[in-house]
């Protein structure tokens, strides 16, 4: 028989109100990332050769490799969702495990990617130098967002990551009402929501400039 806390009627309604209550804490974590969103569209439409310039200079294979990293977390993590529902608990808990190590994989090559970006001397600040000097002011605006919009991103993963495998843990050690099927399924939107962010930031920081020619 399926658990609900006493305030619901039933698990449905706990489902409903679960789910409810992430849409709404998503829509509230968008406000983190639109004022970054609205700078990189201001930049781009006041700067748009030096924003070009600039994100020729990103490494696109890892920023490819890491979306598909992300793309292959969203489907586990779906995976998951469907299995806790079925009650296929060890299979629930296999996927969410994968799911978090793919996360940890995408930290780790953006960590990389951020080290070489370091040693290029492309963060922003004092030590910035950026190869083309007409461009050079809009490069270092284009960093700023980029480094902004990627951090808050990646620290957004951890989160979820942490979260994911808390839950794989409660499965694994038979804690079925812990990682309900209600919690793993909020945990879910929350992943998702990481990856579709990630998906509008690698055209965005990756693409543009190569597009552009």
């Amino acid at each position: 028989m399926t658990l609900h806390a006493e305030q619901f009627d039933t698990a449905a309604q706990q489902e409903a109100a679960s789910t409810l209550g992430m849409w709404t804490f998503l829509a509230t974590e968008l406000m983190f990332f639109g004022p970054l969103f609205l700078g990189y569209h201001y930049g781009r439409m006041h700067f748009a050769e030096g924003f070009a310039a600039a994100s020729r200079h990103t490494d696109i294979m890892l920023g490819t490799i890491n979306t598909a990293v992300l793309l292959t977390s969203s489907m586990l993590m779906a995976i998951a969702v469907q299995a806790r529902k079925m009650d296929a608990v060890r299979l629930a808990a296999c996927m969410l495990f994968f799911t978090a190590a793919l996360g940890a994989v995408f930290l780790v090559i953006k960590g990389t990617e951020y080290w070489t970006e370091w040693h290029e001397h492309l963060v922003p600040g004092s030590g910035f130098a950026f190869p083309d000097s007409r461009h050079a002011d809009a490069a270092q605006l284009f960093y700023f967002l980029y480094f902004g919009m990627t951090g808050l991103h990646a620290l957004h993963l951890i989160v979820g990551s942490i979260m994911v495998v808390v839950f794989a843990l409660g499965l694994s050690r038979g804690e079925r009402r812990f990682a309900a099927a209600e919690r793993i399924e909020v945990a879910g939107l929350y992943w998702h929501f990481v990856d579709i962010v990630w998906i509008f930031l690698y055209p965005l920081l990756y693409l543009v400039g190569r597009s552009s020619g």
